[in-house]
């Protein structure tokens, strides 16, 4: 059952119900200010940091949900109700959610009244801007008041929730004119406040939330807008708001334009103030200044959905199938483009309060969007190695307002610093900017301690070979990419961290996956050492991928599969051996995307078991069988109920690591049926049973042991997003950046006819039409380039500003 339907010529999915079967969200903002906003107009905002400088107030797991967000409120002769349906509940005569790039448009209509509010965060601006009209659709004049509603967060989301004694005293506003300035705390160590501004006089305001809404009503009927008259509040401790009150009169056919901001600003310590206690104003007033008229607000949302459309240019296919095509132009790079700028620390499932930037998580997500804005993925790919540790290891989180490490996750995740290699290879592929490695870099954030970016890349690699266990594969430390697979930390104790408690000295348990991601990016590494000219380091890193190598045919591989890990006990995980989690999916996609059993079958048996054992008709689940009783010497993989997250639930980001593994072997028909079956716009017809958006990945679905199988999870913030264009741009299209040039691999469904890439590349415009008239699954025959044909698959670097046709035969 569907909700909506894709409008792929204006790039949005349009909800046509408010009661999605679970909120469906988009995010507003490409920079440093950020807004989260809801089909029916929940969420927040914040600047940089969803924890420390957090503007608005939302309640997750709340009663009823998504309760809390920007409202408008239209008060009409006694009837009142809201544009997004929620929170007021009324029944309305039509709604409208459409979500597009960056931006949300909402539309309600009821009694002949139409309001329509559209959302966006402009290019360059620390602000949400709101644009409402209001449209009188019936024959006779109306008389209405229209309520605006924010609800002020103190700051630190985190201490917002929790310092009662102190925050009930905090609070202070300042209004002056239409608009309504939140000052808590500016009189001590902050130099920044926020503001919620409408462009027209107004009749009346209210910034105390007991006032507005009264003590024991809710969001659905405050006492305000039941009454149709504001208070004039102005909020002294307690619960800051802030909401404007403007009666509007509409002839039959008229229509009214209003202009609200929600802005962030922060002043010189030394200019805080224009007087006594009185706020200094100036940059609120020039950024008020900016959009006083809608004319303003339109010029700047043309330039910003101009903006998405040259983003999404880069990487375009047209194809036989426009769900591929939807996916692949749309709505895959656009959800890139936000676990980037989110890592995984701000969704409907991710409070904002936990989690900072993922030091895996954002190297893995600078894969997906490099060849958008390569500048961004170079100044990421610094910040990421300078909360590295001097050993090489990481802390696990940074924190994106300071850009230093999260202690209280601590670091001695294993495989956190391979993911640096990757990124910094993919980046160099995709810009040829080797400079980057010559970039001084501190360690843990400390100058004193500085050097090249690429002896933090060398500490990486070497992080791995200096760490390894009694089978000469590498110890997994806390854990590796499953932070769920604790082999080191014997918890018996409730509420204890399985992410930071360690009880043994993790001198035995071994991780294949990681042997098996060591093998992966090794030839990266060896390519980068011999432009360094570190000849020694090369060979030395050569001889240590063949010592993987070796070790995991000898003690990683189990007869049909490779195994997951060894355990602190030297057993076996993920083995034939095992009752319970015989088989893993990670350690079966990293192996093979190494190479490592081409020649004797062993991938291609690995790849069988995954297809007879982990498929699904929603996904491949991450182990089976799944555990039905805890492991103390797993950890917290063995507490979830059976098919759900790391237990056997359908964990959609290593999905793509299988759909790569059956290009090496060439099993384009298989590949392409495993991306169908979790890329969004192929379930779109399940999304009653699916529940997320279906406009965007989930983290998780749930497996074949579930109570709720097909279920999703945790969507939009996941390393899902980047692996799936990867896998479909780079391993399926087969249209991959190389050191010297577009390396040109199809591995694709045999009854495919062919398809057209046209792809951005270091300057110049490659159309690439690959054609297959002999259907075959994998293998190039013939390259031609501009009519020449060309020796190879890999297309030179050209730079000219041109635009270059490239003709594949495969065959």
């Amino acid at each position: 059952m569907k909700f909506g339907y894709f409008d792929d010529l204006n790039k949005e999915y349009v909800i046509t119900t408010p009661t999605t079967p679970y909120p469906w969200i988009n995010y507003l903002g490409t920079q440093e200010f950020f807004s989260i906003i809801s089909n029916t107009a929940g969420g927040y905002a914040f600047y940089r940091d969803a924890r420390l400088r957090r503007i608005t107030r939302y309640r997750y797991n709340n009663v009823p949900i998504d309760m809390g967000g920007r409202y408008f409120y239209i008060y009409d002769n006694g009837d009142y109700w809201s544009p997004g349906w929620s929170p007021v509940k009324k029944e309305l005569d039509s709604y409208e959610c459409r979500h597009g790039l960056g931006y949300t448009k909402i539309t309600g209509k009821r009694n002949g009244i139409k309001a329509e509010v559209t959302f966006f965060v402009p290019l360059n601006y620390n602000g949400e801007v709101q644009k409402v009209i209001i449209t009188n659709e019936g024959n006779d004049t109306k008389k209405i008041t229209l309520f605006s509603f924010i609800e002020w967060c103190l700051w630190n989301a985190q201490d917002d929730m929790t310092n009662f004694q102190r925050n009930f005293s905090t609070g202070e506003v300042e209004v002056e004119g239409s608009v309504i300035y939140h000052k808590t705390e500016y009189r001590e160590r902050r130099n920044h406040y926020a503001f919620y501004s409408v462009n027209v006089p107004i009749t009346g305001f209210d910034s105390d939330r007991d006032s507005f809404i009264g003590l024991y009503n809710g969001f659905d009927a405050p006492k305000a807008v039941v009454a149709g008259k504001s208070n004039n509040s102005v909020a002294d401790g307690w619960a800051p708001v802030a909401s404007h009150s403007i009666d509007i009169e509409l002839k039959a056919g008229e229509k009214k334009e209003l202009v609200f901001i929600l802005g962030y600003v922060e002043n010189n310590p030394d200019d805080k103030w224009e007087a006594k206690n009185v706020i200094n104003k100036k940059k609120a007033k020039e950024m008020i200044d900016k959009f006083k008229t809608v004319a303003d607000v339109d010029k700047a949302f043309s330039e910003f959905k101009e903006y998405w459309n040259s983003l999404l240019s880069q990487y375009t296919i047209k194809s036989h199938d426009e769900k591929l095509d939807r996916m692949v132009n749309i709505w895959n790079q656009y959800q890139c483009m936000v676990t980037f700028n989110m890592s995984r620390s701000a969704s409907y499932f991710e409070s904002g309060i936990g989690r900072g930037m993922g030091f895996r998580d954002s190297n893995q997500d600078l894969l997906g969007f490099v060849h958008q804005i390569p500048e961004r993925a170079r100044e990421r790919l610094l910040d990421l190695a300078a909360t590295q540790l001097e050993d090489g290891g990481a802390y696990h989180q940074y924190q994106p307002l300071t850009k230093r490490g999260n202690n209280e996750i601590g670091g001695n995740f294993n495989d956190d610093p391979l993911w640096l290699i990757i990124a910094a290879a993919a980046y160099i592929k995709e810009t040829g900017d080797y400079s980057i490695l010559n970039e001084m870099v501190p360690y843990d954030n400390d100058m004193s301690k500085a050097d090249t970016f690429f002896d933090h890349l060398k500490r990486s690699f070497n992080h791995v070979t200096n760490n390894l266990g009694p089978h000469g594969l590498p110890l997994i430390g806390r854990a590796d990419w499953n932070d769920c697979l604790n082999l080191n930390c014997f918890s018996s104790t409730p509420d204890e961290s399985f992410q930071t408690t360690t009880s043994k000295d993790g001198k035995v348990a071994e991780s294949v996956m990681i042997a098996g991601m060591f093998v992966y990016t090794g030839p990266d590494y060896v390519k980068l050492c011999r432009y360094m000219g570190e000849e020694e380091e090369a060979k030395k890193a050569e001889k240590a991928i063949e010592d993987m190598k070796e070790a995991i045919i000898k003690h990683g591989y189990d007869g049909e599969w490779f195994l997951r890990a060894y355990d602190d006990f030297g057993r076996k995980v993920g083995s034939n051996e095992n009752e319970e989690g015989k088989i893993f999916i990670e350690s079966q996609g990293f192996c093979v995307m190494a190479g490592i059993g081409l020649d004797d079958g062993k991938a291609v048996k690995a790849l069988d078991s995954v297809k007879k054992y982990l498929d699904t008709p929603y996904g491949i689940v991450l182990n089976n069988p799944a555990f039905t009783k805890y492991y103390i010497e797993y950890g917290e993989i063995s507490t979830y109920p059976p098919g759900y997250k790391e237990n056997a639930g359908i964990f959609c980001h290593n999905n793509a690591w299988i759909i790569c593994a059956e290009t090496v072997v060439g099993r384009g028909d298989m590949a392409f049926e495993y991306y169908k079956k979790i890329a969004p716009a192929y379930v779109e017809e399940i999304s009653d049973i699916h529940k997320t958006e279906p406009y965007v990945y989930a983290q998780m679905i749930g497996g074949k042991d579930a109570r709720r199988m097909g279920e999703a999870k945790n969507s939009w913030l996941t390393g899902t997003a980047a692996w799936n264009f990867v896998a479909i741009s780079q391993w399926i299209l087969g249209v991959k950046p190389d050191y010297d040039g577009l390396k040109i691999d199809p591995c694709i469904p045999k009854d495919w006819d062919g398809y057209t890439v046209s792809r951005l590349f270091r300057g110049a415009t490659y159309v690439i039409e690959v054609k297959n008239p002999d259907h075959v699954s994998k293998g190039v025959k013939k390259v031609t380039v501009d009519g020449k044909e060309i020796e190879g698959n890999i297309i030179p670097v050209f730079g000219d500003g041109k635009e270059h046709k490239v003709e594949v035969i495969m065959g």
